[in-house]
């Protein structure tokens, strides 16, 4: 009896200990009650597997140890042979061990090519420091134009892999381009990676890992842009995110200790703040990411201290990136910080409203509305009082994409005409039914769209969510981790119908839920509580089909598509462009030093690349003041006069012109988006009547007429070089009027 009063006096004494710390610090155990919850119930959880007859407490350790080394050693293993096979791939389609240097850098096109010139610019600098600074102050790029190529091109890869190549001592180790190239690989190594852990986290089984890999490999041409453009930032930027949306995951968890949360909690800072640092356009794909936190959070399905915790990360990554980005004005009015401000005020608004008033209850109502009137607000009194320039273009762009507007700018049509800002075709649809990826996708976006509405519907009624999620419970929709990635995915999907280039980032999130949806049991249960099976025992039912439509899954894919990749690797091909190397050649042996070329964008960025001339454009759109330029360099393929021609080069301090066959005669697949016929259209030389559209111009175009070597075209310029592919013409600082 003594022993028995002893124990309930303990019990009271402990019960007013814990009353008394938790009014004495309130404010710090809101902030760490997940931590001590997720602590508390572990070992409870963990006493019940324990009881269990026949399991010892070192089985279960034995086990959960086997399960979490293998799993690991899976992901880390697929991300590592990822990683091999791209650089095999890679080496087998360009034959990089066998090209001279010149070769190799004409396979860098576009806008890669400027990322890698300015990473060659580093190395050949005689300190890092000295790198550093003629790129912010760089005017040996831009003819007539001084820019800080590390604000406006973010070349904090550059920097980075510049920095690891020198001082790891590489130099007499391997390349520049390998050592470049193999950074780029293994990013993606950890991207494919941080795709497996995230499906793992998701399902609790490593095979949905595996299953999300298979997918995202099978389906390479839809879910990564690694083929066409190895240095484009979201190649470098996008592995972050990955890590990022896979440390969420784990944070959003219910059951999750305190050790685990605060790994997830900083993983999910460093990975976000590395993010906004890679990529201009990071903050635009957070604001999606933010968007789900908030309609999660909205409809009380997390825990809303969790959410408002990612929210500061928002508020510090763009305020370091804001001070380490030169002062980036456009992170201070982008939609994210908008955003993140009205929630949080928002939030403090809430806080100090009495619960159960009208007004509380009337808040909860209009949340969404307020919110989203705040962001709005905030957004347009940040612009009105913040200097920026955030590219005016983008905002025209999606008023034409919408119908809302119509132009003739040349470069407005030009950007509605590029294949990855347009509607996607059907035969990307096709190749992710080919691999059963989108039917599965489409059926465990279902299936978690409706359990997640009966959730939302169960807390308009005042229904609590449950504490822990159990198998037999068929609730699948009361996970907060799984209802993130399910509104992160539709928003990102409804942007990929619109926009061919965003399946970049759709997919591979398509890939992550399909995979978690077929291997996790909690899903069939789901749909057999639906169902309301009896013949068989839902939970046996439920525990073999994740098992068996997974493994059926992967030997059909392993059938299909296995001899496929190893067909791709095995296959000799070859990119050999002989023409550009013979001009590149040329101007290295017989153009001036302080030479400086004018032609299409995408050729000046290779010509910066493989010879190190000065130029009059780049193929880079988020500077206004480059697309019109762009816009201006052009006109040598439109119905242009030789004299407005010659006016318009020579203002860019232009002394040699190159003008591309392709371009000149090009045969595009539609009519209207050859460069030509934007060109036409923007300066009025096309005329529709009745529903034809006819061409009318006093001169001929430019490209054709100056081939001709008649006046007055010879008189401002002379051919000094030309090939099969490409014309040479100097530009005459002297005119010669010649009959």
């Amino acid at each position: 009896f003594s022993e028995c009063s002893f124990r309930f006096c303990a019990a009271i004494t402990e019960k007013k200990k814990i009353k008394m710390s938790s009014g004495a610090a309130d404010l710090r155990q809101r902030r760490n009650q997940n931590c001590t919850e997720s602590d508390k119930m572990a070992p409870e959880e963990r006493n019940k597997e324990n009881s269990k007859p026949g399991r010892s407490p070192k089985y279960v350790l034995i086990q959960r140890f086997a399960k979490l080394f293998f799993g690991c050693l899976a992901a880390v293993t697929s991300g590592m042979m990822y990683a091999v096979y791209l650089s095999t791939y890679h080496e087998r389609k360009f034959w990089f061990s066998s090209r001279q240097e010149l070769e190799r850098e004409i396979t860098f096109q576009g806008d890669s090519a400027i990322y890698y010139s300015f990473y060659k610019e580093l190395l050949k600098a005689p300190s890092f420091e000295r790198g550093v600074y003629e790129l912010t102050h760089n005017n040996k790029t831009i003819s007539l134009k001084t820019i800080n190529a590390v604000q406006q091109m973010t070349l904090y890869p550059e920097l980075i892999a510049s920095v690891l190549y020198q001082a790891s001592g590489s130099e007499e180790v391997i390349e520049p381009v390998y050592f470049y190239i193999g950074i780029v690989f293994g990013l993606q190594g950890i991207y494919v990676t941080a795709l497996f852990v995230t499906s793992w986290v998701m399902s609790g089984t490593w095979l949905a890992g595996m299953l999300t890999v298979a997918w995202f490999i099978i389906n390479r041409t839809d879910t990564t842009r690694i083929d066409y453009s190895i240095p484009s930032r979201e190649n470098w930027a996008l592995p972050y995110f990955a890590c990022q949306v896979a440390a969420l995951t784990g944070y959003l968890k219910k059951t999750l200790n305190c050790s685990a949360e605060k790994f997830c909690y900083l993983l999910v800072s460093a990975s976000t703040y590395t993010f906004v640092m890679m990529w201009e356009y990071s903050h635009y794909l957070l604001f999606i990411q933010a968007i789900s936190l908030f309609l999660l959070d909205s409809f009380a399905l997390a825990q809303t201290e969790k959410v408002h915790e990612v929210y500061k990360i928002y508020l510090f990554s763009l305020f370091l990136g804001y001070l380490l980005q030169f002062e980036n004005s456009t992170l201070l009015v982008s939609p994210l910080l908008s955003l993140v401000a009205a929630l949080m005020l928002s939030k403090c608004f809430q806080m100090n409203m009495k619960k159960g008033t009208f007004m509380s209850r009337l808040m909860k109502v209009m949340y969404i509305h307020l919110v989203l009137t705040i962001t709005v607000t905030l957004n347009f009194v940040l612009k009105m009082f913040v200097p920026h320039k955030e590219n005016e273009h983008l905002l025209k762009f999606i008023e034409v994409k919408l119908g809302l507007n119509t132009t003739k700018n040349f470069t407005m049509n030009w950007l509605l005409c590029q294949e990855s800002l347009q509607a996607p075709s059907q035969d990307f649809f096709l190749r992710l039914t080919q691999s059963s990826l989108l039917p599965f996708y489409i059926l465990v976006l279902i299936i978690c769209l409706f359990s997640v509405t009966q959730v939302i519907f169960r807390r308009i009624c005042g229904e609590p969510l449950k504490e822990t999620v159990k198998l037999e419970d068929g609730r699948i929709g009361e996970r907060p981790e799984i209802v993130y990635h399910v509104i992160h995915t539709i928003l990102l999907g409804c942007l990929a119908m619109c926009l061919e280039g965003m399946k970049y980032l759709w997919a591979p999130h398509v890939c992550m839920l399909a995979a978690f949806g077929v291997c996790s049991p909690e899903l069939w249960m789901t749909l057999f509580k639906w169902l309301r099976l009896k013949a068989v025992h839902p939970i046996l039912l439920a525990l073999i089909l994740s098992m068996a439509v997974p493994t059926i899954i992967g030997f059909s894919l392993w059938k299909e598509f296995f001899p496929r990749i190893m067909t791709e690797l095995s296959e000799l091909q070859e990119f050999y462009d002989p023409d550009t190397v013979e001009l590149m050649t040329w101007i290295k042996r017989q153009a001036p030093v302080a030479a400086v070329f004018a032609g299409s964008p995408q050729l000046m960025g290779a010509i910066k690349l493989c010879t190190g001339w000065m130029v009059s454009s780049l193929p880079l759109y988020n500077d206004d003041d480059l697309l019109k330029r762009n816009e201006n360099i052009y006109q040598i393929y439109s119905k242009r006069s030789a004299e407005d021609i010659y006016k318009i080069l020579t203002s860019y301090k232009a002394n040699f012109l190159v003008i591309e066959d392709s371009i000149c005669n090009e045969v595009g697949p539609v009519r209207g988006c050859r460069v030509k016929d934007l060109l036409d259209i923007a300066n009025g030389h096309v005329v529709c009547e009745e529903g034809d559209s006819y061409a009318y111009s006093k001169y001929g175009r430019f490209c054709h007429e100056i081939k001709m070597n008649y006046s007055p075209y010879v008189n401002y310029f002379t051919r000094v070089y030309w090939n099969r592919s490409y014309f040479v013409y100097k530009i005459n600082t002297v005119i010669s009027f010649q009959s």
